[in-house]
C-alpha cells in the first residue's frame, strides 16, 4: 500500500503520508443529510470526477460548544504505507459522547499506535448526533415530508456498508472487520449486534463500557420528541416546517435542555438513544442478547471499576445522587431497591452513589449481554482497574473512558497530565495488555493467550491492571443484588 491515490466506489481520493502510514480523511460515505435529507435515512453519496483531496477530517456533527456542520457523514482510513501480500484485518471505531458530542477527529482516536503495532487498517466514523440523529420525529411525518427513525444507527450501518464495499482498495480484508466503540459508541456496538441490517458487516465486536439498556419504545421516544418541540417553542402544527428549516444550533440547544431535564425527571434513561421501532431495530438489544438472537460474532465486553465517579464532575447525567436513585427505583418493587442499595457500603456517600449509578448504567447491562451472548458465540469479559496516582487522589479511580488511553496508546499532553504524579510505567503495562488482546482478537477472533472465555458456571473476567489476573464472577454478590431490576423501556 504505497499509493496515496485510491479508487472508491464514488471516485478517486488522495491521502496524506504520515511517515510509515497513509491517512485518508473526511471521506463521504453517504450524502450530506441536509435540506430534504434532514431527518431522513442516509442516501448514497454522489460520485465525483477527478481526484478528491482526502487530507482533512470532516466536520463534526452539530453539538454543544463546538464548530460543526450537518454535512458530517464522513469517515477516515489509516493504513500502513507498505503493501502486504495478504489483506489486513480492519478495525472500525465508533466514538462515544452520550450520542450528543464527540467526533472521529479527536486526537485520542487517531489510531496510529494500533496500526503500527498490529499491521491493521483502521477506520473511524462520524454519525449524526443529538436531536438530529437520536430523536424520533416519525409521528410528524406527512406524505409530502416523511421523517425516519434511528438515524444515527442507520448512519453506522451505512458506514459499515461502505467499508464492506471499499476497504479492500486500502489493503483491508472486508471479511475480517472488528467494530469497536466506547460508551455510546459501545452502545452502538451492542445495538448493531441486534440490528438485522448490520448482519454480515462485521466479524468481531468490542464493547467498552456500553450502556446497553439504552434503547426505548416508540411511545417513550415519541413523548421525548414532543417535549423537545415544546422546549423549542414549536406547536405540533408547525413541527414539519420547523424541523425542515431550523438552524442546527437550535436543535442542539433544545436537545441539551431536554437531556438535562431527563437526567432529573427520568433518571436511568438517556433521551438520545436508539428506538425499538419494530423494523430497523425490531427487538430491544437486551432481549436480543437474552434470547441469543443477535448476530453470533465473537465479543469482548467490559467496563471500568468506577464508571460513575467522573459524571458528577463533568457530565452530570447519571443517577449518581440519592434523589435521582430514589426516582430511578420508583417503578420496581421496594425489595429490589433495598437489595441493590445494600450492595454499596456507605450509601449514600459520594463513592457509593456514583458506583451505583455507574453500575446500573454500564456494568449491570454489560453482564446481561455477556451472559446471554456466551450461549451463541465466544464471549470475553473484562474489568479495567488501572488508575494512575492523580486519578486516585481525585477520588475518580478507574473511571469512565480512562481505558481509552491504553486502547489507543498514551501520547502527548494528556499523557503527561494523567501521569504527572506517577503511573507512567503502569499505563505502559496496561496499554501493552489491552492492545495485545484487542489486536489479537481483530486478527484471529480470540484474545491473546491467557484470557478464557466467559461462562455462566465461572463468569471468568480479566481484571486489567498493572498486573493482570483472572477472577471468577468479580463482585458476584453485587451482581446478584441487581437481579430483578427492570430497566426503563
Amino acid at each position: 500500500m504505497s499509493a496515496l491515490e485510491i479508487d472508491t466506489d464514488t471516485g478517486t481520493i488522495c491521502g496524506r503520508r504520515l511517515d510509515d502510514l497513509i491517512a485518508w480523511r473526511g471521506i463521504p460515505y453517504d450524502a450530506p443529510p441536509v435540506g430534504a435529507l434532514r431527518l431522513r435515512a442516509p442516501q448514497p453519496a454522489e460520485s465525483w470526477s477527478g481526484v478528491r483531496q482526502a487530507l482533512h477530517f470532516g466536520s463534526r456533527p452539530p453539538q454543544h460548544g463546538r464548530s460543526s456542520d450537518e454535512d458530517c457523514l464522513t469517515l477516515n482510513v489509516l493504513a500502513p504505507s507498505l503493501s502486504s501480500d495478504t489483506p489486513r484485518p480492519v478495525m472500525v471505531f465508533i466514538h462515544g459522547g452520550a450520542y450528543s458530542g464527540g467526533s472521529s477527529s479527536s486526537p485520542l482516536y487517531g489510531g496510529e499506535s494500533l496500526v503500527r503495532r498490529g499491521d491493521i487498517v483502521y477506520v473511524s466514523i462520524n454519525y449524526r448526533l443529538g436531536a438530529l440523529g437520536y430523536l424520533d420525529f416519525t409521528q410528524f411525518s406527512t406524505p409530502e415530508r416523511p421523517f425516519d427513525s434511528n438515524l444515527g444507527l442507520r448512519d453506522q450501518v451505512a458506514a459499515l456498508e461502505w467499508v464492506r464495499r471499499n476497504i479492500a482498495e486500502f489493503g483491508g480484508d472486508p471479511d475480517n472487520v472488528t467494530v469497536f466503540g466506547e460508551s455510546s459508541g459501545a452502545n452502538a456496538v451492542t445495538t448493531l449486534m441486534a440490528t438485522p441490517a448490520a448482519k454480515g458487516l462485521f466479524t468481531q465486536a468490542i464493547a467498552e463500557s456500553p450502556p446497553a439498556a439504552s434503547a426505548y419504545s416508540i411511545g417513550r421516544a415519541a413523548r421525548w420528541s414532543r417535549e423537545f418541540l415544546e422546549i423549542a417553542g414549536v406547536s405540533p402544527s408547525g413541527a414539519v416546517t420547523w424541523l425542515e428549516t431550523a438552524d442546527p444550533i437550535e436543535f442542539v440547544k433544545a436537545g441539551t435542555t431536554l437531556a438535562n431535564q431527563g437526567a432529573d425527571e427520568e433518571p436511568g434513561t438517556r433521551v438520545f438513544a436508539p428506538v425499538v421501532d419494530g423494523f430497523f431495530l425490531p427487538t430491544h438489544p437486551l432481549d436480543s442478547f437474552a434470547s441469543g438472537s443477535g448476530h453470533p460474532v465473537a465479543l469482548i465486553i467490559g467496563t471500568n471499576r468506577h464508571e460513575g465517579a467522573v459524571f458528577p464532575w463533568f457530565n452530570d447525567i447519571l443517577p449518581t445522587n440519592p434523589d435521582r436513585i430514589d426516582k430511578m427505583f420508583s417503578h420496581v418493587d421496594r425489595s429490589v431497591k433495598d437489595r441493590a442499595i445494600a450492595a454499596y457500603p456507605g450509601y449514600p456517600s459520594r463513592r457509593a452513589t456514583s458506583d451505583l449509578g455507574g453500575d446500573v448504567t454500564f456494568w449491570e447491562p454489560s453482564i446481561l449481554c455477556a451472559q446471554g451472548h456466551t450461549a451463541v458465540a465466544p464471549t470475553y469479559s473484562y474489568r479495567y482497574d488501572f488508575a494512575p496516582r492523580l486519578l486516585r487522589i481525585l477520588g475518580l479511580g478507574a473511571t469512565h473512558a480512562t481505558e481509552l488511553f491504553a486502547v489507543f496508546g498514551p501520547t502527548g499532553s494528556r499523557l503527561r497530565a494523567l501521569t504527572g504524579l506517577g503511573g507512567r510505567r503502569g499505563l505502559r503495562a496496561v496499554t501493552d495488555t489491552i492492545q495485545s488482546h484487542w489486536l489479537h482478537f481483530a486478527k484471529h477472533g480470540v484474545p491473546a493467550p491467557g484470557w478464557p472465555r466467559y461462562s455462566l458456571e465461572r463468569r471468568e473476567t480479566l481484571i486489567i491492571d498493572e498486573i493482570c489476573r483472572i477472577e471468577n464472577d468479580p463482585l458476584g454478590a453485587r451482581r446478584r443484588a441487581w437481579v430483578g431490576y427492570e430497566h426503563p423501556r
